[in-house]
């Protein structure tokens, strides 16, 4: 038998019968052109161009390359942590509500 406890709250979903929401997230640094892509850059040479990624990118660690790499999450939810996760999937009520003091 598959066993499924929620990642959030560690609930027993097979136990107790729930429905077990999945959500997958993925990871990735956005790279936009500015204006879009237009003619003269179908004309670029493409290996010129991967070239000069090579010599920007040549002074990185490889623990910074592995940091710019996709990377992809997936998560078993219940239903009362499903319900929360899409009334604020980034978490910001949660950071708002804790109080520091001013020290």
């Amino acid at each position: 038998m598959v066993h499924f406890t929620c990642d959030l709250c560690g609930k027993d979903m097979a136990a107790s019968g729930d429905v077990r929401f999945v959500v997958k997230v993925e990871v990735s640094q956005g790279i936009d052109s500015p204006g879009g892509v237009r003619e003269a850059d179908l004309d670029d040479d493409a290996m010129e161009a991967v070239a000069d990624l090579i010599r920007r990118d040549e002074h990185l660690s490889s623990d910074e390359i592995a940091a710019l790499a996709p990377r992809g999450f997936r998560f078993d939810l219940c239903a009362d942590c499903h319900a929360k996760f899409l009334r604020d999937p980034l978490g910001r009520e949660v950071a708002r509500s804790f109080d520091f003091s001013q020290n």
